[in-house]
This record gives C-alpha cells, sequence and structure tokens, in this order.
C-alpha cells in the first residue's frame, strides 16, 4: 500500500518539473525578445542626424576658422613681399660678384700667359748673359713686378669666386624661401576656399535660417566721430566704406578684410600698414581700454585674428566675416585682445 502511494506521488511530481523548466524557458525566450526589441537594428553604426542648432554652430566655427586662415594667408603674403625683395637683392648681388669673378679671372689668366712667355723669374739673373746689363735689369724688375702683381690678382681671384659662391648659395636659399611661402598660401587659399563654399551651401544656409541665429541687417549709420588728428581722419574715411563686403585677402577699393579695413584706412592718411594684423598690432603703441579714441585699433581673440577700428562710445567699424559687410558694431560681448595707438 505504501509503495503504491509512492510510485503514485512520483508520477504526479516529474511533470511538475517539466512544467517549471518550460515556464523558465518560457521567462527567459520572452526576456530576450524583449532585450532585442529594445535595441535598434543597426544602431551600432547610424549616427543621428545634427540638429539645426548644431548646424549652426558649425557654421560659426568655420567662420572662425576662416578668418584665422584669413589672417594667416595675409601674414603670409607680407612675409612673401619681403621674400620676394630679398631674392631680387640677392640675385642682383650674385649677378654684381659673378661679373667681378669673371674680370678677375680673365685678368689672372692674362698674367699666366705673361708669366709662361717671359719664364718668369725662375732663370737666374746674371749680367754675363745680357749684352746691356742695365736693360736686363728692367726687363727683370718687369717681371717681378707682374709676378707679383699675378700673386695679388690669384688672391682677389680666390677672394671673388668665394663670394660668389656665397652669393649664389644666398640666391637659391631665398629663392627656396620664396617657393615654400607661395605653397604655404596656396594651400592656405584651398583651405579658405573649400569652408567658404561649404558655409554657402544650401544645407547651411538653410539650417541658419530655420534655427534662428541673432543677427541683425547692416544699415548705413553716419556716427559722428570727434578729433582733428590722422587716426580720428583713418576712423571717418572707415565710415564710408559701409556696407561694403567682406571677402578674405580683400584690401579695397570694392571689398575688404578685417586687417584690409584697417590698412587701407590709414593709408588714406599717409600712413603705410602691413595687410596683416599680427603685424598691425605690433605697428603702434599699445594702450589700455581706458584710454580708447576714435581711430584705435581693437584687437580679438588670443591670437589677434581679427581688428576693428575705434569709433567711440564703445563702438567700432569693422569687416565682420564672409557673408557680412562693413559695419558699425559694438566691442563689448566680443574677447577682447587690447588695443594699438597707431597715430595722434
Amino acid at each position: 500500500m505504501v509503495k503504491r502511494l509512492r510510485e503514485r506521488q512520483g508520477r504526479h511530481a516529474r511533470p511538475s518539473v517539466r512544467g517549471r523548466r518550460s515556464r523558465l524557458l518560457g521567462v527567459v525566450s520572452l526576456t530576450v525578445a524583449a532585450t532585442l526589441l529594445a535595441v535598434p537594428v543597426g544602431s551600432a553604426s547610424a549616427d543621428p542626424k545634427p540638429s539645426l542648432q548644431d548646424l549652426a554652430d558649425q557654421v560659426e566655427k568655420m567662420h572662425t576658422d576662416i578668418e584665422t586662415l584669413a589672417e594667416q594667408y595675409n601674414g603670409q603674403r607680407e612675409k612673401l613681399k619681403t621674400a620676394r625683395k630679398a631674392a631680387e637683392a640677392a640675385q642682383k648681388t650674385l649677378a654684381t660678384s659673378e661679373a667681378d669673378l669673371a674680370a678677375k679671372r680673365a685678368k689672372a689668366v692674362a698674367l699666366a700667359q705673361n708669366a709662361y712667355i717671359t719664364g718668369g723669374l725662375s732663370r737666374a739673373l746674371t749680367f754675363t748673359s745680357a749684352e746691356d746689363p742695365e736693360k736686363f735689369l728692367d726687363q727683370a724688375a718687369t717681371t717681378y713686378a707682374l709676378e707679383q702683381q699675378q700673386g695679388e690678382e690669384v688672391t682677389q681671384l680666390l677672394k671673388a669666386m668665394d663670394a660668389a659662391e656665397r652669393a649664389r648659395a644666398g640666391a637659391k636659399t631665398r629663392i627656396e624661401e620664396v617657393e615654400k611661402l607661395v605653397s604655404d598660401i596656396d594651400t592656405k587659399r584651398d583651405k579658405i576656399t573649400k569652408l567658404v563654399t561649404k558655409i554657402e551651401s544650401n544645407l547651411f544656409q538653410r539650417a541658419l535660417g530655420e534655427a534662428g541665429r541673432p543677427g541683425t541687417r547692416a544699415t548705413r549709420v553716419n556716427l559722428p566721430v570727434p578729433g582733428d588728428g590722422k587716426a580720428a581722419a583713418a576712423a571717418r574715411w572707415a565710415l564710408t566704406q559701409q556696407l561694403k563686403p567682406y571677402v578674405w585677402g580683400a584690401e579695397g577699393p570694392s571689398s575688404y578684410d578685417c586687417s584690409g579695413l584697417v590698412m587701407a584706412a590709414y593709408r588714406q592718411v599717409g600712413i603705410a600698414l602691413p595687410h596683416y594684423t599680427g603685424s598691425q598690432w605690433t605697428s603702434g603703441r599699445h594702450i589700455d581700454r581706458s584710454e580708447l579714441r576714435a581711430g584705435d585699433l581693437v584687437f580679438f581673440y588670443n591670437d589677434l585674428h581679427h581688428v576693428g577700428i575705434y569709433l567711440g562710445g564703445g563702438m567700432m567699424v569693422h569687416a565682420p566675416r564672409t557673408g557680412d559687410v562693413v559695419r558699425i558694431a559694438a566691442i563689448e560681448g566680443r574677447p577682447y585682445a587690447g588695443a594699438v595707438r597707431i597715430a595722434d
């Protein structure tokens, strides 16, 4: 009786173990399925689309990159002007050295030929072999003088050869410097052109419009500029260029970049400035912000890649960036770096 009861209990127990296993597998299957459904297909490779704000921020960065590269480009152009002048001077020095060398070589050859013909002073000077001892001494003295002159000419020839070689090496170095600068300029020009093309693409233009980037339409402002000196006169002239477009590397008369506008304005009052913010920064006296007056140059960013002309009242006139025009703007809210007084 007990045995039959245990067998009956065993038969009922085995199906319950299989049932638990089935239920456990069901739970695992549901968990795996839920996990697979929760992970989107291809999530490891798909990139989220940038928002309009992200695109607009990219444009702002590209504008900064363009202006930075543009001023580096301007700086290389200034170096190129200097290098080309040095190369021209080196070529002139080389031509002079080579002409001098040719003249000295011809003279040395003539003296050498004379020494060969006369036999120099290697023969013994004896009176016995001469019919006229006095005439013989005159000839000997002349030959000796020629030999002495020949020695001096040889020395001069060697110096001329050395000078010509140094001039040739100098000219080669200057030419290589010019070629490298031209290559650097071409590289920067290509980079800027690509960035400008990208900024002007339909994608970024639409993104900027839809993102509603802050900005105001430029209008001509007739702002009185106090002062009678050259600096104030330069500022007044810069105001007449309002609404002309920003073009990187331009220095007028129909378009400007930031340092090009500054250079053109001061050129109007008889002051020559280089077309490069880095050089304009060192072209005058550095002044404190509290000392600012009309005509002073105001610089922005740590690398000084932007410059404007101060007008007074916290305002400046400047050529801002690609797609913009020469306009008046406040200096507040910008990464101010310092100011330079070019003239009174």
